[in-house]
């Protein structure tokens, strides 16, 4: 920090406005998603979510001002340092950590408890922004260079999986937006999303009627197919294409049954279809659905939502937090919440585009890439979107491993963006 001037200087204020709004109405939520009329505990009540969830508040200021104290340029000439320590943990954790709702991915402080696998996308940001910030890396021409990123990635990818953690890993896809903003070819995220596509069609079609579809396709493409493009290679790239096509159709069959785990299958088959097993894993569904539906457009009124008094929804103070707002505020206070988000996020990538240096800039954008997965998969699995993976809506849901990792990963981000004025150009 330059002597004399306040930690405070140059940093954005409509983020942290923001991010304020996000704590004070997360906090208000959990106490209604935990609130009992029986017992009229107070907000502040430390026996109760809301209360240790203030406590957690509390202590994320205290982090957020150590954050602003020390040097931007820390956090870029320690990011592999920071990413061993958290490699470390996640190796800890397999061994000594406490199983918790089926996950042994938590390591206890006498009555306080971390999770290592929230900081992990704190590390890989850092990691990714330190790696990709050599002027002598080049996404759109050199392949050898996204092998360190796959190191990277994979690494707290299989310790995370192996925890039992699959939400946590799968958070990790969010670094294909920075990726393809430093100059991935477009071929790859459009494989990606055409795997995803038909995975979904394979699980709701017969796979050979699909791939008969796909070879009528390629054949109809090859017969339209200029002569030229068919002897520069057309001919054999549509064939390729097709081969590969069909090849996951019939693979999911093996990653269904062989790959996931059976509360994992339940989740994609619910999703497909709600009522498959509406007393099972289709319950948090249909009854997060029930409760969002029932607060029409103003909600029900403050405290005042039945389905989280009767505890119809579970975890509806963390992962399903956004239930609580639908029910209780209706639509105008779940437009409020996606609007939040929408800003957040639009504001950190207008950031992100201004900064000097290259670090700042990939950094900057994978924190926007976090925040818009945890946003749409959270929100999306509450209404019958996506799958149900156990994510956290951020500074939303309850939980102090999550509102630390969240609230580190985007004050670092302001602290960099808040030296920009005195950052020379690096790409």
């Amino acid at each position: 920090m330059e002597e004399g001037k306040p930690i405070t200087k140059n940093v954005d204020w409509m983020v942290v406005l923001i991010y304020i709004a996000c704590l004070g109405i997360g906090w208000v939520n959990i106490y209604a998603a935990v609130y009992n009329p029986e017992t009229h505990s107070s907000i502040f009540d430390l026996s109760n979510n809301a209360g240790k969830q203030l406590m957690w508040i509390g202590t994320t200021f205290i982090l957020i001002i150590c954050i602003l104290v020390i040097d931007y340029k820390f956090y870029e000439t320690f990011s592999f340092i920071i990413y061993a320590i958290v490699i470390f943990l996640l190796v800890v954790v397999l061994f000594a950590g406490s199983n918790i709702n089926g996950s042994r991915s938590w390591i206890k402080f006498g009555p306080m408890s971390l999770q290592p696998a929230q900081f992990a996308n704190l590390a890989v940001s850092l990691a990714i922004a330190k790696y990709l910030s050599d002027p002598a890396i080049s996404l759109s021409r050199k392949l050898k260079d996204y092998y360190p990123i796959l190191g990277i990635i994979a690494l707290p990818s299989v310790l995370i999986l192996l925890s039992n953690e699959t939400g946590s890993m799968l958070v990790f896809a969010s670094f294909a937006i920075i990726l393809y903003r430093e100059g991935m070819p477009g071929f790859i995220p459009a494989i990606g999303i055409t795997s995803a596509a038909l995975l979904i069609i394979s699980l709701l079609y017969n796979s050979w009627y699909i791939s008969g579809a796909i070879i009528i396709i390629a054949g109809i493409v090859i017969w339209a197919m200029p002569v030229m493009t068919r002897r520069r290679g057309g001919l054999m790239a549509t064939v390729l294409i097709a081969f590969v096509m069909i090849s996951i159709v019939f693979g999911v069959d093996f990653f269904m049954n062989n790959v996931l785990q059976k509360h994992q299958r339940g989740r994609i088959m619910v999703l497909l279809d709600p009522d498959s097993d509406p007393r099972g894993i289709g319950w948090n569904v249909i009854q997060s659905k029930i409760a969002i539906g029932s607060g029409g457009f103003t909600g029900k009124g403050f405290l005042q939502g039945t389905q989280t008094k009767f505890d119809f929804v579970p975890e509806q103070s963390t992962d399903f937090i956004f239930c609580t707002v639908g029910e209780e505020h209706g639509f105008v206070g779940t437009a409020v919440v996606v609007t939040l988000f929408i800003l957040l996020i639009s504001r950190l990538v207008v950031l992100a585009e201004r900064q000097r240096s290259r670090f700042a800039r990939v950094y900057g954008y994978c924190v926007a890439g976090i925040f818009f997965f945890h946003f749409l998969v959270n929100i999306g699995m509450t209404i019958g979107l996506m799958p149900v993976i156990g994510i956290p809506l951020p500074f939303f849901s309850y939980g102090g491993s999550s509102l630390w990792s969240f609230s580190v990963l985007l004050f670092i981000f302001l602290k960099i963006d808040a030296q920009r004025p005195f950052t020379l150009s690096r790409g």
